[in-house]
């Protein structure tokens, strides 16, 4: 199998023609990635947005599935394993020269088709939402604030009430702190995945606080 740290780069693909340019910051990579499909950055919101997913890296090679050679979507490593992620319209190219060429002797492809990126919309869309608060605040919220929302979120609180109990401070932070928690997976707010994200929506520590 290739080393992990040969899919660390992405490999460089033109823009299709009449492609949008999608353009993102990652935190979990700490650089901007680059998207010309739609799938693909809703591809990469799951991705960012698991707290069980280590690293990843996009494009990160040429792989052969089903009998034609595909650009992986991405490479993904989670703390047990490794995978390489297609999505329905990944890129089939069987006339390039790629630079890398992936092994796939020890590492699961996985097909994401587009009726399960469809089921996670809502889920996708409210990380559309959280992830700007994450990334504009990035260094910018305490540990002191984090850990005093997590404890109060060990029983389950509304985003307004969370908001009210720390109104001294910078509610802009106070929200960023929120959703950095739920990023880490520290706490946990299921109806985001089937409802929209609001005022009323409700966070609660994962596990008690220290």
């Amino acid at each position: 199998m290739e080393n992990s740290d040969d899919m660390k780069q992405p490999v460089a693909f033109a823009r299709p023609r009449g492609a949008h340019r999608l353009e993102v910051f990652s935190p979990k990579l700490d650089r901007r990635l680059t998207f010309h499909r739609r799938s693909a950055l809703e591809q990469w919101i799951l991705l960012e947005a698991d707290p069980a997913v280590g690293a990843f890296c996009e494009r990160p090679g040429f792989i052969q599935y089903g009998g034609q050679r595909y650009l992986a979507e991405f490479w993904v490593r989670y703390v047990d394993r490794e995978e390489l992620v297609l999505l329905g319209d990944s890129i089939v190219d069987m006339d390039a020269r790629p630079a890398i060429h992936l092994a796939q002797a020890e590492l699961t492809v996985r097909s994401v088709l587009p009726a399960e990126l469809a089921a996670s919309r809502m889920w996708i869309d409210n990380w559309q939402r959280m992830l700007p608060y994450i990334v504009a605040n990035r260094g910018l919220v305490s540990d002191a604030l984090s850990h005093a929302i997590e404890r109060f979120l060990r029983d389950p609180q509304r985003l307004l009430a969370i908001e009210r109990e720390f109104s001294t401070g910078d509610p802009i932070l106070v929200r960023a702190a929120v959703f950095g928690l739920l990023y880490s997976g520290r706490v946990g707010a299921q109806s985001l995945r089937t409802d929209a994200l609001s005022l009323l929506t409700e966070f609660v520590a994962a596990e008690p606080a220290p």
